[in-house]
């Protein structure tokens, strides 16, 4: 799988994936910007690190929606993968639609897995959640993996706004320029 080769070529997430059992949640994947900034990386002939600010890792536990255990997952986690140069960015999904509303200004329907949350995510290309398996990776990419391999930005409208979309795309054609980026209304 070219996705996965592309992967193991990188410093970071290699290094995310090796700790994956120390790091135990249920449900968890790696997610979204790092993934597809990867490959961007990798299809521009960039550093494998250009341009990304953050590591996102998710997980859902329905158990337990406290601030307080999320912001424990997020210090054990740092901590763990400390000799990374990015933030490291640990949510629970179950607990989304709890502060939705006042980060994005409107409530969304709470989310009954990691991969309902996927679904969710801003572009096609960022959909997309690893963790590792014996004989590789488990890979949930709802929309598949051509605008990701291609490399193609589109919104997934399914959640956000063209705020928001547009903010993002303003920044990723500024640091990868040679994206195919389609406008939010084509």
């Amino acid at each position: 799988m070219k996705l996965q080769a592309i992967i193991s070529d990188s410093p970071l997430l290699s290094t995310v994936l090796d700790h994956w059992d120390r790091i135990g949640m249920p449900d968890a994947r790696l997610v979204a910007g790092a993934i597809a900034q990867t490959v961007w990386n990798h299809a521009f002939g960039f550093a494998h690190d250009h341009g990304i600010n953050d590591i996102d890792i998710v997980y859902f536990d329905g158990n337990d929606l406290s601030e307080s255990a999320e912001a424990d997952h997020s210090a054990r986690i740092r901590g763990l993968l400390s000799n990374l140069p990015v933030w490291i960015d640990v949510k629970n999904q179950a607990r989304v639609h709890i502060w939705y509303k006042e980060k994005f200004g409107h409530s969304i329907t709470p989310y009954t897995s990691t991969d309902e949350a996927i679904t969710t995510f801003p572009t096609t290309a960022a959909a997309v959640g690893i963790r590792p398996v014996d004989n590789g990776l488990d890979l949930f990419a709802p929309y598949g993996l051509k605008d990701l391999l291609a490399p193609v930005v589109r919104a997934n409208k399914k959640q956000i706004t063209r705020e928001i979309y547009e903010k993002k795309i303003a920044r990723w054609g500024t640091l990868w320029p040679d994206l195919e980026i389609i406008a939010w209304d084509p």
